[in-house]
């Protein structure tokens, strides 16, 4: 499994985070979360994907964002339409779905053919960044052979469960896991110490 970072913020810690060499970094440009990006990317590893995270965000700015930003993949966290995932073209995308107890997995058929991936995260009062996981049995009636990325407060107290989760053949299609919250020091900062262990327990 892959691993992406999210939330970063700060351009000395997102340095840190780089020489880890995550396989991507997710940006979040949505105004009401605490870790909010502005400015200019830094120049990143051309091995790590540059993930912008979107919660219903107009298509024209979205596409201004992109270009300027040169983004590799979209990640569209709101109540994003079929539609409107199709207007977007050069990057790759990432549509959210939030799980709680259940989910309708028919939801996902209309987006099948306009995105490269889901993503899966515990349902919460915020679109993302709840910090706890949802029930990951869940997965096991997953109907699509799209790959998919796994989130939800996913931190180092979660590695046995996520050793366990790669033995079930709910991971089939799990293609990356992505961590933010359970790694901070505050808001946007990641604990590169952690960071470094989960990656390490994760490979090994």
């Amino acid at each position: 499994m892959k691993l992406k970072v999210c939330g970063m913020k700060y351009l000395n810690n997102m340095d840190a985070v780089s020489k880890l060499q995550p396989d991507l970094m997710g940006f979040i440009y949505y105004k009401k979360s605490s870790r909010y990006f502005q400015g200019e990317l830094p120049s990143l590893p051309p091995s790590i994907k540059k993930v912008g995270v979107f919660v219903n965000e107009g298509i024209k700015k979205l596409k201004e964002i992109i270009a300027e930003q040169n983004l590799d993949i979209v990640q569209l966290h709101g109540d994003e339409s079929p539609d409107y995932c199709s207007q977007i073209k050069g990057v790759e995308i990432i549509k959210v779905f939030s799980i709680k107890d259940q989910f309708d997995f028919d939801i996902l058929k209309p987006y099948e053919s306009v995105c490269d991936y889901y993503l899966f995260d515990t349902k919460g009062k915020l679109p993302g960044g709840n910090g706890y996981t949802f029930n990951w049995d869940l997965l096991k009636a997953y109907p699509s052979t799209k790959p998919f990325f796994l989130s939800g407060g996913i931190g180092l107290d979660e590695i046995e469960k996520i050793n366990e989760f790669k033995e079930s053949p709910a991971s089939k299609y799990c293609y990356a896991l992505d961590v933010n919250s359970k790694f901070e020091i505050s808001p946007g900062v990641k604990n590169i110490n952690e960071l470094e262990k989960f990656k390490y327990e994760l490979q090994h």
